[in-house]
């Protein structure tokens, strides 16, 4: 769970009320994030352009780094080991032809 100071906590109503001044918080770097409480549960985060790209980076990078380790452990198993596709299928009650 990620922490949240008291600044980075704002309610919904207090949000629309001053939208304005807590983005350009966000966007100047006064705050890292901005919790939005709905009763008082926290139910969104605003971030900047900046922050979000980079977490959306962090995130495909390692969904590309589980897919590697995926075909690497692929490439580990022995031949004898293969599953043939008429198997699988009649495994799965599944038939080219239907």
């Amino acid at each position: 769970m990620v922490a949240y100071t008291q600044q980075e906590l704002v309610s919904a109503t207090e949000l629309s009320k001053q939208f304005g001044e807590y983005i350009s918080k966000v966007k100047n770097g006064l705050l890292n994030k901005i919790g939005i409480l709905k009763n008082n549960k926290l139910n969104a985060v605003i971030l900047s352009v900046e922050e979000y790209e980079r977490m959306s980076l962090a995130v495909m990078e390692l969904e590309e780094l589980k897919l590697y380790e995926t075909i690497e452990n692929r490439l580990q198993t022995p031949k004898t080991e293969y599953l043939q596709g008429e198997d699988v299928l009649k495994n799965l009650g599944l038939s080219l032809d239907n």
